[in-house]
């Protein structure tokens, strides 16, 4: 994996801080999708909301993009947002497009070829989710956090579902203190753990990632979602974490002190918000894999693809006993 400086590609692999830690970037693209295209949260604008106007990159395997693909689906977003899906396999030149997944406004190669346009002197990691806005011809963000945020609101007027918020005012103190947590110690937390260049730091950030999903176990068991009876988008930007979980993350990642599965009510969590209308058919469990496990090298150098874990996402998920709104 590389990443662009000056518009150029530059190919590197070091993710990690000389301590061993893993270090993400901060997202670079960081514009809002408004209903008037006034000023979003950030305080940046500009962008109105408009049928057809706007049009996502994404990745299968990626959980931040998932997310992003997710609350496109629960809103109702299919006719007015249209999707671009780059191959699981990224390479030394990133994330790319293929024949059979092919970009839909361009016909670029590499995902690394939209964000050039965007900015020809971009200097920036290439990932995905990206919201891309045909009327300017720019990258409106590459944050999935403010993308769904966007998604949730910006288009209720024009067809989106406005019947469901996921980040109601009453509920976000909490749903951000819960996403805070969750980010650092569990959606990053796996990655701190996975891509740890000395043993301290992974045992840092694997210990503390198991604190927190012990934790959610036991906040579930007396909720049927993080924050009470009404699903937010804290539930979702965990979902796509857990959903990858068994299948990479406690083998890939090394992330086996326990499975999900061993968990009892996160357990039935991930499977009640799997079988969620809508919501499967955003999930490809064979990209997850085929990506993680062929695309990390250093991690397993082979490229093998383990055949399990057998998963049954469609179990009854027994959480019906528990208050919903």
């Amino acid at each position: 994996m590389g990443r662009l400086v000056d518009g150029a590609w530059v190919t590197e692999q070091q993710w990690n801080a000389a301590d061993g830690r893993f270090k993400r970037a901060e997202s670079v693209f960081r514009n809002w999708v408004t209903p008037d295209g006034s000023a979003g949260p950030s305080g940046k604008g500009g962008f109105k909301a408009e049928p057809g106007r706007y049009h996502l990159y994404v990745a299968m395997a990626c959980p931040w993009a998932h997310r992003t693909l997710i609350v496109r689906s629960l809103k109702g977003l299919q006719d007015l947002i249209s999707v671009s899906v780059v191959d699981p396999l990224m390479d030394d030149y990133g994330w790319k497009f293929t024949a059979e997944q092919p970009d839909h406004l361009f016909g670029v190669e590499r995902l690394q070829e939209i964000y050039v346009k965007a900015d020809p002197q971009a200097t920036s990691r290439v990932t995905v989710p990206v919201l891309w806005d045909k009327a300017s011809g720019t990258i409106v963000s590459n944050e999935s956090s403010e993308i769904i945020r966007m998604f949730n609101s910006a288009f209720d007027e024009l067809g989106g579902d406005a019947s469901l918020n996921l980040y109601p005012a009453g509920l976000r103190d909490e749903i951000d203190t819960l996403n805070k947590r969750i980010y650092h110690t569990v959606n990053n937390g796996v990655y701190k753990a996975g891509f740890a260049g000395t043993q301290a730091a992974y045992e840092e950030a694997v210990t503390a990632l198991f604190e927190t999903l012990d934790d959610l176990d036991d906040l579930l068991a007396s909720r049927r979602f993080l924050t009470g009876a009404r699903i937010t988008e804290a539930d979702w930007r965990l979902f796509t974490t857990l959903l990858r979980f068994d299948p990479v993350y406690v083998g890939h990642f090394k992330c086996n002190i326990r499975r999900i599965a061993d968990y009892p009510n996160l357990s039935g969590f991930l499977r009640e918000l799997y079988q969620w209308p809508g919501v499967r058919e955003t999930v490809d469990l064979d990209a997850i894999k085929g990506h993680y496990y062929r695309s990390h090298l250093s991690i397993n150098p082979k490229g093998i693809v383990p055949v399990g874990p057998a998963l049954d996402l469609d179990a009854p998920h027994g959480r019906g006993s528990l208050e919903a709104a």
